[in-house]
C-alpha cells in the first residue's frame, strides 16, 4: 500500500526534475548516489575499526581507519564523475511483431572524459554495461518483450555506475521518449473466398486466392519500394540499368483484404491479414486493405507493405 502511494508522487517528481526528451545530458540535478551493500559493509567496518582504535589508543589503527575513510570519500567523487557529463540520445527502434523483442537503440556520448562500466536497462532485467571513450560515443541496444500490438513505450531507462570500487552506485532515470511499433503476430491460414471481393464499381473478373502461377509480362524500370526479389540481375550486369520482372496476377480484379469478411476475434483476424500482407508482398502481387472505414488502395512493394502493417498495428489503438 505504501509503495502504491509513493510511486505516483515519485514519478511526478521525476517528470519535473528529468522531463522526457530525445536527448538527456546527465548533471548534478539528474544523478543520485547512495552506498551499495558492499559500501554499507565497508562503512560498518570503519566504525568498528574506529572503536578499536579509541579503545586501545593505537596510532596505527587510527591511521588505517582515516586512510580508508578518505578513500571512501574520494570514491564518492569518482563514482559521480564517471556518470556526470555523459549524454544519452535516442537512436530509434525498428518495428517488430508481437512475440518478438523490441530493440531500442541508445547512443552514449562523452564530451571530455571517458565513462567506464556504464550500465543501462529496465529492471528487473539485467543491465547492459558499456564503456564510452573520451570525446567519443558508443551505440547499444536494450530490448523489451513486445507482448501486444500498437506502440510500445518503455518508459524511464535506468543508467548507473558503480565504478571504480563498487562501494557506491550513482544512477539516474531518463525518459528518452522512445516508442517501437509492434505489428500483429502473423497467423497462417486460408482466406475465405469472400474476403477479396470486388467493389460494386469494379468490373467483373476471375479471382484466384490461392498461390497458383503468375503470367510473365516483361521488364519495367525499378521504382523505390519494388520488391528486390524481382530484380533482373542479368540486365544490371550488362549495364542496362535496374529493371524488375513484371508479372500479371491471374485475378481479373483487384485483390482486397477486408477485415469485415473474416470471422473470429479481432486479434486473430488482424494476425491473419498480417500473414497475407507479407505473403502477397513476397509474391509481388498487388492487393488492397480495408479496415473498417480505413482503406489502402491496391499496390505492391515494400512501402505498401509497411503502410498496411502499420494500419494493422494501430487499428483500434489509442495513439
Amino acid at each position: 500500500m505504501l509503495r502504491q502511494r509513493v510511486r505516483p508522487r515519485w514519478n511526478r517528481w521525476l517528470a519535473k526534475r528529468i522531463p522526457p526528451a530525445a536527448e538527456v545530458r546527465l548533471n548534478q540535478r539528474r544523478i543520485f548516489i547512495i552506498p551499495t551493500r558492499t559500501g554499507l559493509a565497508f562503512g560498518i567496518a570503519l566504525v568498528l575499526m574506529l572503536l578499536v582504535a579509541i579503545n586501545y589508543q593505537n596510532s596505527l589503527a587510527y591511521g588505517l581507519t582515516f586512510l580508508l575513510l578518505s578513500m571512501f570519500i574520494l570514491t564518492i567523487l569518482h563514482t559521480f564523475r564517471n556518470l556526470a557529463g555523459m549524454t544519452l540520445r535516442a537512436a530509434g527502434a525498428p518495428a517488430v511483431f508481437v512475440g518478438e523483442r523490441a530493440r531500442f537503440r541508445v547512443r552514449l556520448e562523452s564530451e571530455r572524459q571517458p565513462h567506464q562500466a556504464i550500465a543501462l536497462g529496465w529492471p528487473p532485467a539485467e543491465l547492459q554495461a558499456q564503456d564510452v571513450p573520451a570525446g567519443g560515443s558508443c551505440d547499444c541496444e536494450v530490448d523489451l518483450p513486445a507482448e501486444r500490438r500498437g506502440w510500445l513505450r518503455p518508459g524511464r531507462l535506468r543508467v548507473e555506475s558503480r565504478f571504480p570500487l563498487g562501494l557506491l552506485v550513482a544512477w539516474s532515470w531518463v525518459d528518452l521518449d522512445q516508442a517501437a511499433l509492434v505489428y500483429p503476430r502473423p497467423l497462417p491460414g486460408d482466406l475465405p473466398m469472400g474476403t477479396g471481393g470486388r467493389r460494386d464499381d469494379e468490373e467483373e473478373g476471375v479471382r484466384v486466392l490461392g498461390r497458383g502461377a503468375d503470367d510473365y509480362q516483361g521488364l519495367k524500370p525499378y521504382q523505390p519500394g519494388d520488391s528486390r526479389r524481382r530484380l533482373h540481375w542479368k540486365a544490371y550486369s550488362r549495364g542496362q540499368g535496374l529493371f524488375i520482372k513484371d508479372f500479371a496476377a491471374l485475378a481479373g480484379a483487384d485483390l482486397w483484404l477486408d477485415l469485415e469478411g473474416l470471422e473470429g476475434e479481432l486479434e486473430s483476424r488482424l494476425s491473419l491479414l498480417c500473414h497475407w500482407v507479407l505473403t502477397f508482398t513476397e509474391r509481388g502481387q498487388p492487393f488492397g486493405l480495408r479496415l473498417g472505414g480505413q482503406e489502402l488502395r491496391p499496390d505492391v512493394g515494400e512501402l505498401h507493405r509497411d503502410a498496411c502493417l502499420r494500419a494493422l498495428a494501430l487499428y483500434g489503438v489509442a495513439r
